[in-house]
């Protein structure tokens, strides 16, 4: 079953991190992609700009509005995201556990939603 693991952090972080500390916590990215990917459940993944990148779209009364920025204002952002092909949930929450962000910041894990045709 896939598995999308939304990571959520404080998206100021990483500019305040010193370029040593900076420099290992995007190496122990870069080794997370390697063993999810080795151990066949790496699906996809990437980050996110800034959320002052974003624009929200909603339809009301037929009309399509767009505004600048996210949604809401929250403590942590969305930064990025994993979809896993993991076993069961578990498995699932054993590989969120490992993405970096998980020791300062949220991982929220969701299985997909399945259609039949």
């Amino acid at each position: 079953m896939q598995y999308l693991c939304l990571i959520y952090d404080d998206e100021t972080r990483m500019s305040r991190m010193e370029g040593g500390v900076r420099q290992e916590f995007m190496q122990s990215y870069w080794q997370f992609n390697e063993d999810a990917k080795k151990a066949g459940v790496f699906v996809g993944g990437d980050a996110l700009q800034p959320t002052g990148t974003a624009t929200s779209v909603r339809v009301r009364a037929g009309k399509t509005g767009a505004t600048d920025g996210p949604f809401a204002e929250t403590k942590e952002q969305l930064g990025g995201y994993y979809l896993l092909d993991c076993e069961d949930l578990d498995e699932a929450i054993e590989w969120a556990a490992r993405i970096p962000t998980a020791k300062f910041g949220t991982i929220e894990v969701r299985p997909l939603m399945v259609f039949e045709e």
